[in-house]
């Protein structure tokens, strides 16, 4: 089960690089559209590959139907998040995402019937508390606007329905197989959403294609592989929660590469929401000693 646990972080992760890029991207003078266009092409373009390379991506319609229903659960998010920091502090947009923990537990209880325990509903509890001191939300300014918020929250939806539903889509292909045909959902959703414009305007033959390679890595392939490979293994309530590993990425990511100040009540907020992903795993261990 740790090695699963460990794909689930590692995913988790990858997404908290993110915003980081994004950033350096708009800096750069690039739209949301040419960024999330660039990450979905060199993201589909990396995992077709590695399918050529690894794997053997066989045809069957209702699989494929399903994969590419996930994509597009990645494509929104990357949409309405992306979209979001440009209406509202980051802190709130990454605290808005957040609310993927609480919506994906929810989720995963109605479908399978079965009530939260008190670790589990404790370790959201000890998430919440993180998040508000990780965001910095609690010392920065209430600028907002509706725009940003309602994008936040729908940001939020779509990540913890492709979080969720990362172990239940079932198929006879590999893991690599699976996540290039999700990606290539994703990709063929964002073409039609955009269109292709990213690709004929020249922005590619830029910077663009420097943050659309970087983002398309730590946004599409590490984490739609690893989530692949791991959720089907924790469920979709442990892999909601070890989710929450994209706040603390942010964090460290900003004060590292952004060089943005980050606050003691932050780096509390980052302990509180490791100690909300270790705390199960702990009670878990502890009771099956009790019981051997």
């Amino acid at each position: 089960m740790w090695k699963y646990i460990v794909f689930v972080f590692l995913g988790a992760c990858s997404y908290g690089i993110l915003s980081t890029f994004v950033k350096l991207a708009y800096d750069d003078g690039f739209t949301v559209q040419q960024v999330v266009g660039s990450q979905m092409l060199y993201g589909a373009l990396m995992m077709g590959v590695m399918s050529l390379l690894f794997s053997r991506v066989s045809f069957h319609w209702k699989e494929w139907a399903r994969l590419g229903l996930l994509g597009t659960t990645i494509a929104l998010t990357s949409l309405f998040y992306y979209g979001s920091l440009l209406y509202i502090p980051a802190s709130l947009a990454i605290l808005l995402l957040f609310q993927f923990t609480w919506i994906g537990v929810l989720l995963d209880s109605i479908l399978s019937k079965r009530r939260p325990d008190k670790t589990t509903f404790l370790s959201l509890v000890i998430l919440w508390m993180g998040t508000l001191l990780g965001a910095g939300v609690l010392e920065g300014n209430a600028d907002f606007t509706w725009e940003g918020i309602v994008l936040g929250l729908l940001g939020a939806i779509s990540y913890s329905l492709f979080i969720l539903y990362s172990g239940r889509v079932q198929t006879s292909m590999s893991a690599v197989a699976n996540s290039a045909v999700t990606v290539w959902g994703a990709l063929l959703l964002i073409l039609i959403v955009n269109g292709p414009g990213f690709m004929l305007d020249g922005s590619l033959a830029s910077s663009l294609s420097l943050w659309g390679a970087l983002l398309g890595l730590f946004g599409m392939v590490v984490p739609t592989l690893f989530f692949a490979i791991g959720v089907k293994h924790t469920g979709g309530t442990l892999a909601s929660i070890l989710g929450a590993a994209e706040l603390p990425t942010a964090v460290f990511m900003s004060a590292l590469v952004l060089k943005e100040a980050v606050s003691l009540w932050q780096w509390l907020g980052v302990g509180f929401i490791l100690g909300a992903m270790v705390w199960p795993q702990w009670a878990a261990w502890k009771n099956a000693r009790l019981q051997s």
